[in-house]
């Protein structure tokens, strides 16, 4: 069956008898992938009561019905699972983590920009706000030049945000 380039969506061919079923087929392959919104991302056995437009994405090892479809997004359907196998780039939102993950081509990763901070290489740099620092004062002993630089790194930690002003 000949197929798009991109998504792998079912053309209709020439003379082809009952061109409903395929056009139903791509339809509904673009259902799950279009604003695509998973239940889970790594569950490897299919659920066994999921609702019509539920989706989720194959762990390693699927089974059953899923066997041999590690990493694909697995829709349910009034016909049954359709399966959309991801390109470099893909973003869904994974309801269980509550954040985006993205496919880099060899599997589903998390976003870096997470409800509770920014991670690079999975690890978190930025948290969220901190409570506000007050500024230098008082003291016995003064020190203009490192009362300057403590109070423009304060500064510039309110504009960005990262600390109460």
């Amino acid at each position: 069956m000949a197929q798009t380039d991109r998504l792998d969506l079912p053309l209709i061919a020439a003379g082809q008898a009952q061109k409903e079923i395929t056009h139903n087929e791509a339809l509904g392959l673009l259902d799950i992938m279009v604003q695509l919104t998973v239940e889970s991302a790594g569950l490897a056995t299919p659920p066994a009561s999921p609702s019509y437009g539920q989706c989720w994405i194959v762990g390693t090892g699927g089974t059953g019905l899923w066997s041999g479809k590690d990493g694909a997004v697995a829709g349910w359907a009034a016909n049954g699972w359709l399966f959309a196998v991801p390109r470099v780039g893909w973003r869904a939102w994974a309801l269980d983590r509550g954040n985006a993950i993205r496919f880099d081509g060899t599997g589903w990763i998390d976003d870096s920009v997470r409800n509770d901070g920014f991670y690079v290489a999975g690890v978190r740099v930025l948290a969220g706000r901190q409570a506000a620092i007050a500024g230098p004062s008082g003291g016995a002993i003064q020190d203009g030049e490192a009362r300057v630089a403590i109070s423009a790194i304060l500064n510039v930690l309110r504009a960005h945000g990262l600390v109460e002003p």
